[in-house]
């Protein structure tokens, strides 16, 4: 009997001790009352569901235990909305028509003031356009304002690329760090070893090498970039298939 006890008590206290997460979610987008969302994340070397809920009256909901924090994103059907950590404590997830945002636990605090620095950049690119425009109406020469302008651009995306390429040394041994290398790498049209991957991993940690994501981009991209410049005597390669570039993407 004391030994039965006992097991229980040992179980009872593993499961307290256990992490689980909470979100609540809140958006003003009309169009997402009714619909449903779901949590997903590379597992496995395949996208999969976590979890999934309704969007009632412009509220949502996720609930459920952790074996490990997790950098996912919230998706509609097959449409990624954002990214965010699933760890421990309650998150609050906010989806308006211009801006999205989570924060109450520290990894999603420290993604979305990263993402917020981000997009303010962004929108400094986005303005130049508008610059061009009312400079033109102004009157002056085209060529001094190519000049001018691409100037401007070109120290906009200097401060682009280094914000992203230090969060991601900072984060090389939490999920952030993956997370956003997987982020910045989606956009390629295939893996690539651009000067700022080649950065990155002459950094690295272990921990950042050994992620599944990071570990299978920079193996493809190396042989890739080997084959292009002669180095190996397979196939001809141009760019990867679709589907090559899809597996690469999803981890495999």
């Amino acid at each position: 009997m004391n030994r039965i006890f006992y097991a229980l008590m040992v179980v009872a206290t593993l499961a307290s001790c256990a992490q689980s997460y909470n979100i609540q979610g809140s958006t003003s987008v009309s169009s997402l009352d009714g619909s449903k969302l779901y949590l997903k994340a590379v597992q496995e070397q395949e996208l999969q569901n976590l979890d999934s809920c309704d969007v009632i009256h412009g509220k949502f909901k996720f609930s459920g235990t952790l074996d490990s924090v997790s950098f996912v994103s919230l998706f509609m059907g097959d449409e990624s909305i954002m990214p965010l950590v699933l760890e421990e404590g309650e998150i609050e997830v906010r989806i308006d028509g211009a801006s999205q945002k989570v924060s109450g636990t520290p990894l999603n605090d420290e993604l979305y003031q990263f993402i917020d620095l981000h997009n303010q950049l962004d929108n400094q690119l986005s303005d130049l356009s508008h610059r061009q425009s009312q400079m033109m109406l102004d009157g002056i020469d085209e060529n001094i304002i190519n000049e001018q302008l691409s100037r401007e651009a070109a120290i906009i995306a200097h401060r682009e690329d280094s914000l992203v390429t230090h969060f991601i040394i900072d984060n090389f041994d939490n999920v952030l760090g993956p997370g956003v290398f997987m982020i910045m790498t989606s956009g390629m049209p295939y893996p690539m070893l651009t000067p700022q991957v080649e950065e990155i991993m002459s950094k690295a940690t272990d921990t950042f090498k050994n992620n599944a994501y990071v570990s299978a981009f920079y193996r493809t991209a190396t042989d890739i970039q080997k084959e292009q410049q002669g180095l190996t005597d397979p196939e001809p390669v141009g760019e990867p298939a679709d589907s090559t570039i899809q597996n690469i993407l999803n981890g495999k």
